[in-house]
Order: structure tokens, then C-alpha cells, then sequence
């Protein structure tokens, strides 16, 4: 819901950045790969119960995340590179929830794992979306240049991050903030599929 408004923000000092490190020599693909394994160390931090320092580890991981396309709108986008970056978001989104179950199994499993279900549910419904979208030729430039088509949501990216921030930051009431939140994927997936059956239903 957020992100469209997000990219008007961030995307004039991400593409300067970004022209700035793919004249250092540095590929979207190598910025995509860091961006994920900074996400990966922050969530063995959450694990650890280390949340502050995770945070911080977090937030340079999406500022990767968001320079990735900066240098590919300068070198040259790829079909492989829109790949690999929706790939690593999503191991991302898995893992960092992941890390707060092992840091308190016996809180928060339970929310865990339905978070994790409601992940799963709103990126096929997203990842669905986007398949049909390419075939009716529809673009999303609103959340940005993409390399499939983001399909808006009550939760989009900008609202996932900032719920990853909020755990870090209160990681006690990790359950109760999780069940929230899924219960908001579900409700931005079922409104997806009602969206997609007025606009692709022949």
C-alpha cells in the first residue's frame, strides 16, 4: 500500500548510489547476493537474540535490496536479474521470522509458522498475479521499473520492513505481532485473488 509513495522518496539517492557503485565495477547480481546474505546474518542474529545489532545488519540488507535495480537501471536489466532479486526477497522474508522462532521456540513457533503460512500464501498470490499480468502486457511502473509486474496489496514491501524493524525492536511481543500480520497477508492475498478474477475472468 505504501510502496508506490516509498519509491518517489528513495529512488532519486538510490539511483545516484547506485550509479556510483556500478562505476566501482560491482554487478546488480553481486549487490542482489550481498543484499541477501546481510538478511541471512541478521536473522542468525535474531536467533542469537542479538536484535539490536540485527536490526542494523537489516536495514543495510534492504538498502542493498534497493540498489540492486539502481545498478541494473545503469549497466543493464536482466531477466535473470528480476529473477534472483524476487528469489532473495523471498528467502529473506522466510528467514528473518524463522530466526525468531529459534531464538524463542517455545513463545513464538506457534505465530511462526502461521506467519510463515501467510508469507507463503500472499507470495503465490502475488508471484500468480504477476504470470497473468505479463500475459495481458500490463505494467506496474507506479511501484517502480520492475522486472515483473507488483501487483498492490495492503502489505507490500514497505509494510513488510517495517514489521521486521518492529520486531527487532519489541522481539517479546514477536506472537502477538505475528499473528496480526499474517492475518493481514491473508487479507491482502484474498483480496489479490478477487482483483485477479475481475480483471483476467474472460
Amino acid at each position: 500500500m505504501l510502496d508506490k509513495h516509498a519509491r518517489k522518496l528513495i529512488d532519486p539517492p538510490l539511483n545516484r548510489l547506485g550509479q556510483w557503485i556500478a562505476g566501482a565495477g560491482l554487478s546488480a547480481n553481486d549487490v542482489t547476493l550481498i543484499g541477501l546474505g546481510l538478511g541471512l546474518f541478521s536473522a542468525a542474529l535474531i536467533a542469537l537474540g542479538l536484535t539490536g545489532l540485527a536490526l542494523v545488519v537489516l536495514l543495510l540488507s534492504r538498502l542493498a535490496d534497493g540498489l540492486d535495480g539502481a545498478v541494473a537501471r545503469v549497466m543493464q536489466k536482466t531477466d535473470f536479474g528480476g529473477y534472483l532479486d524476487i528469489t532473495c526477497d523471498f528467502l529473506f522474508y522466510g528467514a528473518i521470522p524463522l530466526g525468531f522462532v529459534i531464538m524463542d521456540p517455545d513463545s513464538n513457533a506457534i505465530a511462526g509458522a502461521f506467519l510463515l503460512l501467510s508469507f507463503y500464501f500472499n507470495g503465490a498470490s502475488f508471484l500468480g498475479f504477476a504470470i497473468l499480468a505479463e500475459m495481458y502486457e500490463m505494467d506496474s511502473i507506479e511501484q517502480g521499473q520492475k522486472s515483473l509486474y507488483y501487483s498492490n496489496g495492503l502489505l507490500e514491501g514497505t509494510e513488510t520492513i517495517g514489521f521486521f524493524v518492529l520486531l527487532c525492536l519489541l522481539p517479546t511481543l514477536f506472537a502477538p505481532l505475528a499473528w496480526l500480520f499474517g492475518a493481514l497477508c491473508f487479507a491482502t492475498a484474498i483480496l489479490r485473488i478477487y482483483a485477479a478474477r475481475d480483471i483476467f475472468t474472460d
